[in-house]
């Protein structure tokens, strides 16, 4: 059954009902307003609200020192983590994005972000999808940190200096993996991390919490031991890997290039990743020195790149069993989801319009992102829910007062057993997408309208239908 609600009211409900915010009132509070959000998410506080009472109380609640933005998600996160049925794999992609308030708001206690240009704070988020069906299940976890200026004494220090001292920036991936803790009986857990989580620390992490990991590589100078114990540079240990064919890869488009499809040769590995020689106070403490972690490698190359584009290599370190191809080719597959969670981001920064948000402390717009980090959920499961089951039956997750009110008002005969593939579509015509051969899939800005416009028009046909009096 898939995890989307089409019915905001009841979503909001299973989603906040449960939240603790220091008394009763202020969770009911944020129910209705959650419902209220789901109508159109990417408006103002005054857009999404009704009235100036539900306005001022949205103030309100998001002033209280117990409404938080841990928790507010809290109840979200639970959920997602304990609804696994048994004997799933879930893939957890973790990321990090920058929330980003533009440098000249005025905004008491936002910190720099990206190359001090601008003021905000940064978003790691672990989404978690099934690893069979690519289906979005929830937030497994999501944590809010802060880049501190550093001061010229600071900046002066060594890295390896820096590095031994740690920071929230970099101890976010082995801490997110901590929260998420460890999965259910008979469920399977993999990390899948970009090259952010490229540290020693997270596999020793991921060992402790009994879950697997896909995380790409960030430096390939590194020195690795080979199965003999033997120490080496990891670009020396895959270069004397045997090629086992090659496979195709899409590459998305960027400024600088159009999307295309790389043939790559894939090879892969086992190795054992020893002690850095940098060594943190968590690593003396959790780990031992003597007992390198053993993981296999799987790396994708390609040799004869397109003039003028740049070659594509892939090198992904996992806990996953890689000798043989269809193994190294289901660790690929798992690694090749995690644009999922830089889509989510997108749907919290474009179809919930954090960044757009003016409020003018942090604490209030930490705690309006714990409201929209779950909503984005919800839009992110609505757009990809065509595409996990496009020959499902809309009523299967679609409320038939929507089914049916949709296709009066795009004058379509009606048919009770639209496709789910169908009815999305239906609803982002209505939002203004064209739908023509070569307009693609609906984006966030079509589908929301077409969702705010249907909400007016089944509670405009609600209201008509009361009795006055």
């Amino acid at each position: 059954m898939s995890t989307i609600n089409f019915s905001a009211a009841e979503w909001a409900e299973q989603q906040f009902g449960s939240c603790i915010l220091g008394d009763a009132r202020r969770t009911r509070r944020l129910v209705m307003l959650a419902e209220q959000v789901a109508g159109n998410p990417s408006g103002s506080t005054p857009d999404q609200t009704e009235s100036w009472g539900d306005l001022k109380a949205a103030y309100r609640l998001f002033d209280q020192d117990d409404v938080t933005f841990d928790a507010i998600i809290a109840p979200h996160c639970q959920q997602t983590l304990t609804n696994c049925q048994a004997d799933s794999v879930k893939l957890i992609i973790n990321d990090t994005t920058e929330i980003d308030f533009g440098l000249h708001r005025k905004v008491e206690g936002l910190k720099p972000t990206g190359n001090g240009f601008g003021r905000g704070f940064f978003l790691h988020s672990a989404l978690m999808v099934d690893a069979e069906s690519g289906k979005v299940e929830g937030l497994a976890g999501q944590k809010i940190f802060y880049r501190e200026p550093r001061t010229k004494a600071e900046k002066k220090k060594p890295h390896n200096t820096r590095r031994r001292q740690g920071s929230a920036e970099s101890q976010v991936w082995r801490n997110q993996f901590e929260d998420v803790g460890q999965p259910p009986s008979l469920v399977k857990w993999i990390h899948v991390c970009d090259r952010g989580a490229d540290d020693y620390e997270v596999y020793c992490q991921a060992q402790r919490q009994k879950c697997g990991f896909v995380v790409r590589a960030a430096r390939l100078n590194r020195k690795v031991l080979d199965t003999d114990g033997q120490k080496l540079p990891l670009t020396e240990l895959l270069d004397a890997l045997p090629a086992q064919g090659t496979r195709a890869v899409a590459v998305l488009a960027t400024t600088k290039s159009p999307a295309r499809t790389a043939e790559v040769t894939l090879r892969f590995g086992s190795l054992l990743m020893p002690w850095p020689s940098v060594v943190t106070k968590w690593m003396r403490e959790h780990s031992t020195k003597d007992q390198p972690i053993k993981m296999n490698v799987v790396e994708l190359r390609e040799m004869n790149p397109p003039k003028g584009a740049q070659a594509i290599r892939w090198v992904l370190f996992t806990s996953e069993a890689a000798q043989w191809v269809v193994q190294a080719n289901g660790v690929i597959e798992h690694y090749e989801q995690r644009p999922i969670v830089e889509e989510y981001h997108k749907a919290l920064k474009t179809g919930c319009s954090i960044e757009e948000r003016r409020y003018e402390t942090a604490e209030r717009l930490e705690r309006v992102l714990g409201l929209l980090s779950v909503t984005a959920v919800r839009l992110l499961q609505m757009k990809t829910a065509a595409l996990e089951t496009p020959d499902r039956p809309a009523r299967d997750l679609v409320p038939s007062s929507w089914i049916k009110m949709l296709q009066c008002i795009r004058r379509q005969p009606l048919d009770p057993d639209m496709t789910i593939d169908a009815f999305v579509r239906l609803l982002a015509k209505l939002g203004g997408h064209l739908g023509r051969k070569g307009d693609g899939r609906p984006g966030w800005i079509t589908l929301w309208r077409g969702v705010e416009k249907l909400i007016l028009i089944l509670r405009g046909a609600a209201a008509a239908s009361k009795r006055c009096g």
